[in-house]
């Protein structure tokens, strides 16, 4: 049973009962941060909170438009989005994407007076830049690849001449799911160092020995005091069929992983994320909102490949539609700080998540193709397609206008029959060029 996957020594009892639910007297305006498939995904899943919100979204797409209201304001725009927030008395904002963590939004927010669910700018540096999560991991005693940070050029090629070896090379900075290349060569390597040192996120680079295994997303809400696991997911980064070809931002994703079972998620709890937030306190810094652990289980044991600041994409569009709980209820607890306050539970089924993407991704996509989805009548039960990069022409036709367009995500009572739902939904999904792996369950019990 997917319940069974949170284990119960790191629940709370005690939900937020009929007696200390929010006493609301005024409309719940909340504004969601971000345009892709994963805020798409949030509020289709805050759209269905017992505390009826208004919500809000900036800038959305076309696909959220039925739930939210479209603000035109850029995710970066810290300081428009806080005087919206202002204007429309804003009670929540969730931030979506990594690049308003790293711009300072949360702290922004919390200085104007407004809830924020996401970390302030010194917690999100975590994601923000690869060498500082190394340096505290390191610190923390926290398991991962060796490594080591390069901010000239010469002597990273040099220490790599000196370990002779093929390795992952990464971004410091943040570079859109595409600051990564696992180097296959020697020459690959060296290849990535340049390209990477090159690259606006790449004044420093990061060289880490490969890691040989399967990896896992396990994400966690967090605040001051708590912390509660969602579910185990496995999101495909690569390209093609058999894990083949560069690095996407995330082709596809299946939830939960029946390989990981709740020792292993106590194992993670407590030899990574409570010692990274401890050593974070050290510092005089409060992690709060969702803290992401990109994992390698290693013959050795869980080892980290990444932290992300925030909900995983495309992982974030599995793992919604199994909560049970009120999302809503669980993000104004965690930007409370009262999250031991809410048991988070699951539906006892599996999802997936298949990601439609342009011709040409992950280069460089093809823009401007229409979409054609079938009528809602015609999809299959339990199935649901969250929009990426997505727009209307002139004519208001739905077009595609970045690399990975929809994502189309199935549930069902394991994750065969969900897989079957979701192919289903997306073969019939009409875009010139759509491209899709159709091989997400060849890992399923890995």
């Amino acid at each position: 049973m997917l319940r069974e996957v949170i284990p119960s020594t790191i629940l709370r009892q005690g939900r937020l009962g009929e007696g200390r639910r929010l006493a609301l007297t005024e409309t719940l305006r909340v504004l969601v941060i971000g345009s892709g498939a994963r805020e798409h995904a949030l509020i289709w899943k805050l759209a269905q909170s017992n505390l009826q919100p208004e919500l809000y979204v900036a800038p959305g797409n076309p696909g959220m438009e039925k739930l939210a209201t479209r603000v035109p304001l850029h995710e970066e725009d810290v300081a428009g989005i806080v005087r919206f927030a202002q204007e429309k008395s804003i009670r929540l904002v969730v931030i979506g994407p990594e690049a308003p963590l790293a711009l300072g939004l949360a702290d922004e927010l919390e200085t104007a007076g407004i809830l924020a669910f996401g970390p302030k700018k010194a917690a999100a540096r975590l994601e923000w830049s690869k060498a500082y999560a190394k340096e505290m991991m390191q610190r923390a005693h926290v398991p991962t690849a060796a490594s080591a940070t390069f901010s000239d050029l010469q002597s990273a090629l040099d220490y790599l001449d000196k370990a002779g070896k093929a390795m992952v090379v990464k971004a410091d900075g943040l570079a859109k799911g595409k600051g990564v290349i696992v180097a296959e060569s020697l020459a690959e390597t060296r290849a990535a160092v340049e390209q990477i040192m090159k690259s606006e996120a790449g004044a420093r680079v990061v060289l880490e020995e490969r890691m040989t295994g399967r990896e896992v997303s396990l994400m966690y809400f967090v605040d001051e005091h708590f912390v509660l696991p969602m579910l185990p997911a496995r999101d495909h980064k690569r390209i093609g069929e058999g894990d083949t070809g560069p690095n996407t931002g995330g082709m596809g994703v299946f939830a939960p992983v029946p390989s990981i079972t709740p020792t292993d998620v106590e194992e993670v709890t407590r030899r990574i994320v409570q010692p990274i937030l401890s050593e974070l306190k050290k510092d005089g810094i409060v992690y709060c909102g969702v803290l992401y652990v990109g994992l390698m289980v290693t013959a050795n044991g869980p080892k980290v490949v990444e932290f992300n600041a925030r909900f995983g994409d495309p992982e974030t569009e599995a793992i919604l539609p199994l909560l049970e709980t009120d999302l809503l209820e669980v993000c104004l607890a965690t930007a409370r700080h009262r999250l031991s306050d809410v048991q988070v539970s699951w539906r006892s089924e599996a999802a997936v998540t298949v990601i439609l993407a342009a011709e040409g991704y992950p280069g460089t996509p093809r823009k401007g193709d229409t979409i054609v989805l079938p009528p809602i009548e015609d999809w299959p039960k339990q199935t649901v397609i969250f929009q990426a990069g997505t727009d209307l022409s002139s004519t208001g036709e739905l077009v595609s206008a970045g690399g990975r367009v929809l994502a189309v995500t199935a549930t069902g009572a394991d994750a065969q029959t969900a897989a079957e739902r979701a192919y289903a939904l997306a073969n019939a999904v009409e875009m010139k060029g759509k491209y899709l792996r159709r091989d997400l369950l060849h890992d399923l019990d890995a």
